[in-house]
């Protein structure tokens, strides 16, 4: 681990990942049971109050880059509401301690965002347990291999857009009539939005449409003072690898065909987050911020 302020060699600022092959868990899957245990920036993310007052919902929220964000939140000043599947109670309680040890208001909400009805819901239930909300931090997602499209399930198909794009779209749809001007919505691509893995067709064309949502979103919200931007992360060590987010022989050595020779962590991801949702950005809108390790991207 390393003091987030030093100028490390971002080579080597973090392990490459070479876990055990052996570590597939199923779906959605613990960061606490994986090999290295990814890094939210526990012991390295600090907070220069940039979100002070902000009252915060993120998806996700119990692990990987949802829990890293939930981190940097509070530790920016900023009370969060957390949504994450039932299954992973025990790794939302671990971002929780963190948030509240930081001296936020840490809020869990469990469920699963495939249902409708729930993702408005938790919306709500966000607004209320805060006593407001004016920061959608939308990083859930489904992500599951599969390398036949004969043989990939309808329904598979159906959850990985239900998950990933119609979850985001009822959200900001609940959301919106609660926001106020210099509230902030970030909608989480892919790197795979501009290069699909053919063994994650599902997937992959799911982030393509998060960022043309989040465009589209962006020009019709900015007259309402409300922005609207797009965090791509690159490979990064989450939960999603160990639950059959990707081949199995693809674990070890994750990551290490990127300029910088290795998979990022969380915690390099939650800045990103943190810059849409400041006023820092205040005249950034409609942008998609590719975090990649340095893969081309259009």
């Amino acid at each position: 681990m390393t003091d987030q302020l030093t100028f490390d060699d971002p080579r080597t600022r973090f392990p490459k990942i070479d876990p055990r092959t052996d570590q597939i868990q199923d779906e959605p899957g613990l960061q606490s049971e994986m090999t290295p245990v990814p890094d939210l920036g526990e012991a390295t993310y600090r907070g220069t109050g940039r979100l002070t007052g902000r009252k915060a919902i993120v998806t996700g929220g119990d692990s990987g880059i949802g829990g890293a964000t939930a981190i940097a939140f509070a530790r920016e000043g900023a009370d969060v509401a957390i949504v994450h599947l039932p299954a992973e109670q025990s790794d939302a309680d671990h971002v929780l301690e963190q948030i509240r040890a930081a001296g936020r208001t840490g809020v869990s909400i469990a469920g699963d965002l495939s249902d409708a009805a729930f993702a408005r819901d938790a919306v709500q239930q966000a607004h209320e347990a805060l006593g407001g909300l004016d920061a959608l931090a939308l990083v859930a997602g489904k992500q599951v291999t599969n390398t036949d499209v004969v043989e990939l399930p309808d329904q598979q198909f159906v959850e990985t857009y239900e998950v990933n794009v119609f979850a985001a779209f009822r959200m900001v749809q609940a959301a919106v009539p609660l926001l106020q001007p210099g509230s902030t919505i970030v909608l989480t691509a892919s790197l795979e939005t501009y290069q699909a893995s053919p063994e994650r067709i599902d997937y992959a064309s799911t982030k393509a449409a998060i960022n043309n949502l989040g465009k589209g979103l962006a020009q019709q919200l900015a007259p309402k003072g409300i922005r609207v931007n797009v965090v791509a992360p690159g490979p990064t060590w989450t939960a999603l690898q160990v639950s059959k987010g990707i081949p199995a022989e693809e674990i070890e050595g994750y990551g290490s065909d990127t300029p910088l020779g290795r998979a990022a962590q969380p915690a390099e991801m939650a800045p990103a987050y943190v810059f849409f949702s400041s006023p820092e950005s205040s005249f950034v809108v409609g942008a998609t911020l590719a975090v990649n390790g340095g893969t081309p991207t259009p």
